[in-house]
């Protein structure tokens, strides 16, 4: 196949690069590139984007979408990237609003969607539990109707950024005397119903991303169902394909990458810079010709999706982003060297982004596990690709 981008693919780049390099706050940008944003950096990125139609491109034209080609949604999240754009918060750009736009009610979409595409709204996910994380169908939280309510008790677990949100949309199960999967359902439950507890949980870069939540009897409107009762596996399933658009996040690692190089241009080691020494070296052309192989092939299975049809290879792109994500962390805090042991130290030589490339590369142990752990992609590969 021709890999090459068309005249009007070109162009098409050329003008989202403009505007995410000029119309985005460079400060935002900066902290983006240095793990640091921010829920006011989101908010203001997110309605700059949605007001440009610009923040949820893959939805239905009736909710913001730009019908583009999968080739043309690949080019936006790249650029995207590469500029350090924040991405439009995934909870609502990825998951929950393409579910209520393919299955919820008329009055669900006309609620939720505009507000869900500007980040009027923010959304977490209540998908795992302490108990039920890759084996996602045996959870527990239940809901039990009770005339036009449904009433929610259980826990889940690893909330990202559940201390910013407003609504969280959640698996539940509603008949416990079916099959795992089959006694499911999706719901929304707004955050501020009473009997809901977010608790922190602390992680090892010493920030607070994810979060317990208690349900204690609380009290659901069954208008917030979204689709069918006991139909939530089916919708889940199509949630998680959206999540794993884009994960393989190239350009990210491209952007980190460049900057890694540039300080190791800034370092001196003898007459010469931490770039020139071999070892260096070779690590930055072994990333960047690994990052080539991994961008060619992730347009090769852009352009065989055009049909819309999962592509397992899909699986393969993500165990492989998630490698080059967390060795760009990796290498940009070896370039820091000691200078990444302090954190948050002030009236020290050691500049802010080393102290942060420490706790960015223990944060980016994460990104083997979501969306599907490492394991779990090996497992799809060796059986949908290998024929093992």
């Amino acid at each position: 196949m021709n890999l090459t981008l068309t005249d009007e693919e070109l162009a098409f780049r050329d003008e989202l690069r403009t505007f995410f390099t000029t119309q985005i706050p460079a400060e935002i940008r900066q902290r983006a590139a240095e793990g640091e944003v921010t829920k006011d950096d989101f908010v203001t990125t997110q309605k700059i984007l949605n007001a440009n139609g610009l923040a949820v491109p893959h939805w239905p034209a009736e909710w913001g979408g730009r019908g583009w080609t999968p080739v043309q949604r690949h080019i936006y999240l790249d650029e995207l990237q590469l500029a350090s754009v924040p991405d439009p918060l995934a909870f609502n750009a990825d998951m929950v609003g393409p579910v209520i736009a393919a299955f919820g009610s008329q009055e669900q979409k006309e609620k939720f969607l505009p507000a869900t595409a500007n980040l009027d709204i923010w959304w977490c996910q209540g998908f795992s539990e302490p108990e039920s994380g890759s084996d996602l169908a045996s959870l527990k939280t239940r809901a039990v109707r009770d005339g036009d309510s449904y009433i929610v008790n259980g826990q889940k677990t690893w909330t990202t950024l559940g201390q910013h949100a407003d609504w969280i949309f959640c698996l539940v199960r509603t008949d416990p005397d079916a099959k795992k999967q089959a006694g499911i359902s999706f719901l929304l439950i707004d955050m501020k119903t009473p009997g809901i507890t977010v608790r922190p949980i602390k992680l090892i870069d010493g920030g607070y991303e994810v979060n317990e939540v208690w349900f204690e009897d609380v009290r659901v409107p069954a208008e917030n169902l979204v689709g069918e009762e006991n139909a939530g596996w089916s919708y889940a399933k199509f949630l998680l394909g959206n999540e794993r658009t884009g994960v393989t996040r190239t350009g990210a690692s491209k952007a980190r990458l460049a900057r890694a190089k540039e300080y190791a241009a800034q370092t001196k080691v003898g007459d010469g810079s931490l770039l020139d020494e071999p070892l260096f070296a070779a690590r930055f052309a072994e990333l960047e010709n690994q990052l080539v192989a991994l961008e060619l092939t992730q347009l090769r299975v852009v352009a065989s999706s055009s049909d819309g049809k999962p592509n397992p290879a899909s699986s393969l792109l993500k165990l492989r982003g998630s490698e080059l994500q967390q060795a760009a962390t990796e290498i940009l805090m070896d370039v820091a060297g000691p200078d990444s042991l302090p954190f948050e130290a002030e009236d020290i030589a050691s500049p802010a982004w080393a102290q942060h490339s420490a706790p960015l590369f223990l944060n980016y142990r994460k990104v083997s596990i979501y969306s599907g752990s490492s394991e779990v992609q090996r497992t799809i590969i060796s059986s949908s690709i290998l024929g093992l």
